[in-house]
């Protein structure tokens, strides 16, 4: 299974959700609080290039935030990636 790893933030509805679908699916995944860790919003922006939370890796692939993140589940393509060692796509 490849790493998961989502930058959230408090009080973020979305990253609740996010979590709440990735747990649904029996993953682990490392959790990035930008509001608690110095620097790492920044970090966050940097590499996605969104300011928003949550924003979710699998592997190399970026998801991006929730809503991407449902659509895939939604067409059935979640599963697959979650299975996937080498997201690159």
């Amino acid at each position: 299974m490849p790493k998961i790893l989502i930058y959230t933030a408090h009080r973020c509805g979305y990253c609740v959700m996010a979590k709440r679908l990735l747990d649904s699916k029996n993953v682990t995944y490392t959790e990035i609080n930008v509001d608690e860790q110095a620097g790492m919003r920044e970090e966050m922006m940097t590499r996605t290039r969104r300011r928003t939370v949550p924003q979710i890796y699998i592997g190399d692939f970026h998801v991006g935030g929730f809503d991407d993140l449902n659509a895939l589940n939604q067409a059935g393509k979640l599963n697959v990636l979650l299975q996937n060692e080498n997201n690159q796509t």
